[in-house]
């Protein structure tokens, strides 16, 4: 591909795009000037759906590995890139395939539900897969004689047990280190600080099952976006990675965000940078590919959840 100067890099990322027919997608934990150049800003599954409807021949999913592994299963006929291959996922890497079957082994006729923040191995080897969004739904949905092994996150797990009330949860003891150092303190002292502000949490928060009643919703990452729109207050204390603070405030101008704790940042997310993009996209690397073998065993735990929600 021939070098040409361009005034900036978002005008280099633009042109190619479009030499290469492909879209861009940035979680909502990118950076400011990824989530500015992004064809689609989301949550994880979100992005791979909607990249999934689109004519694109390429997608650069800007995120997680286990995100573009997603995108990879649900547009196999698409070449999905990232912009480091390091980018991976602490939480992700808590549970392993084998792990999962050994639980199945020991367990006969028990049902596995993987959080989406999974590899596409473990979803293989699992029943149904669920988002923060909709992990309650999914563990309703299971009736309350079947034993259940809910991989990885501790917290979402323990959150959609408290809600449902299954008697037959066991939750593996996983846990998304960002989301870990916000703790219960913290929100108490921003809600000192800032009387009056509205507390959204992610159910992945270390503190969770100790801070729910500091709460007023517990939201996936697209929900505190719609939350925020919808609710007429002007300041809210945000308790998940900081990344979501970009999208919040470009969006309401208006209203005053509050990171419920300043070091909550994935430094994994942050590994992606425009040039990093630029480089992805000149070389139509790193291409994350899911074997056949994998992805259509790795589809079906994301179909049953997608036939509940």
């Amino acid at each position: 591909m021939a070098k040409q100067l361009y005034d900036s890099i978002q005008d280099e990322i633009k042109a190619l795009k479009e030499e290469r027919k492909a879209i861009i997608l940035a979680h909502n934990y990118q950076t400011g000037d990824i989530q500015d150049v992004a064809d689609i800003t989301g949550d994880s599954l979100r992005l791979s759906q909607e990249a999934a409807k689109t004519d694109a021949e390429v997608i650069l999913f800007s995120g997680v590995h286990f995100m573009a592994e997603t995108a990879s299963i649900l547009s196999p006929e698409k070449t999905v890139i990232v912009p480091d291959l390091e980018a991976g996922c602490s939480l992700a890497d808590m549970v392993s395939p084998e792990a999962v079957r050994q639980w199945k082994e020991k367990n006969p006729g028990g049902v596995v539900i993987c959080y989406v923040n999974t590899s596409a191995a473990v979803k293989a080897e699992s029943d149904y897969c669920c988002t923060s969004s909709n992990a309650v739904q999914v563990v309703r949905h299971i009736p309350q004689e079947k034993k259940i092994l809910f991989v990885p996150d501790y917290f979402l797990g323990s959150y959609a047990k408290a809600q449902t009330g299954h008697p037959n949860m066991e939750i593996w003891h996983g846990y998304c280190p960002t989301h870990m150092m916000i703790q219960t303190e913290d929100i108490k002292k921003k809600k000192a600080e800032h009387q009056g502000a509205e507390c959204i949490m992610h159910p992945e928060c270390g503190c969770l099952t100790k801070s729910m009643h500091l709460a007023d919703k517990i939201l996936s990452t697209e929900g505190m976006i719609r939350y925020v729109s919808e609710s007429n207050a002007k300041k809210f204390i945000v308790g998940t990675e900081t990344g979501i603070l970009h999208r919040l405030i470009k969006d309401h101008p208006d209203k005053e965000f509050i990171p419920a704790a300043d070091l909550a940042v994935c430094s994994y997310m942050k590994m992606n940078t425009m040039e990093k993009i630029v480089d992805s996209l000149e070389n139509l690397r790193y291409e994350v590919k899911v074997p056949e073998a994998i992805a259509k065993k790795a589809r079906l735990p994301i179909e049953r959840m997608l036939q509940i929600v």
